[in-house]
């Protein structure tokens, strides 16, 4: 399922769906929400076959996004536990004029190091316009928020390979 990712706390298995992370986060940036969890589905099986001990990843990502902190604190608790940094310089300015813009993700576990780098075209041109704009006029907010909307529901049922390429660094 493509939907879903589970972790390991205390020996026990937790598997958290997108409408887990929604319900948590609130619903306010869906899109960010599946970009959290499409890139840990892409990184996680490179750090370990098994599930990961939740409570000992550790990220660092130019991803400033609510959902996609959501995404990454809920499943990892790593802002909680000042295990999550955001670095903007990380990556380019935005996915379209600056590749891969904030879509960027580094997943450290027991001396590994991952790296989940959004593949292009997955992220449009109109939703970073919209994004970056300042004084939406009413109508540009309601687009925008559509656009949001479209994004979750286009990524979602994708694997998270067709979205982010995934590598062993170091």
């Amino acid at each position: 399922m493509h939907d879903t990712l589970t972790v390991r706390e205390g020996g026990r298995d937790l598997t958290f769906s997108f409408n887990d992370i929604m319900a948590y986060h609130g619903g306010g940036f869906p899109g960010g929400v599946v970009h959290g969890l499409k890139a840990m589905q892409a990184a996680f099986p490179l750090l370990d076959d098994a599930p990961l001990e939740r409570r000992e990843i550790s990220v660092l990502t130019a991803f400033t996004g609510p959902g996609g902190r959501d995404a990454l604190e809920m499943v990892t608790r790593a802002l909680t536990e000042n295990r999550l940094a955001v670095f903007r310089p990380l990556s380019g300015k935005d996915v379209i004029t600056d590749p891969p813009g904030p879509y960027l993700f580094r997943f450290s576990y027991r001396g590994k190091l991952a790296e989940a780098v959004i593949k292009p075209g997955h992220v449009l041109e109109e939703f970073v316009r919209l994004g970056g704009k300042k004084d939406k006029t009413a109508e540009e907010t309601e687009r925008h928020e559509a656009l949001k909307r479209e994004m979750a529901d286009r990524l979602l049922p994708l694997p998270a390979s067709e979205i982010y390429s995934a590598r062993l660094i170091g």
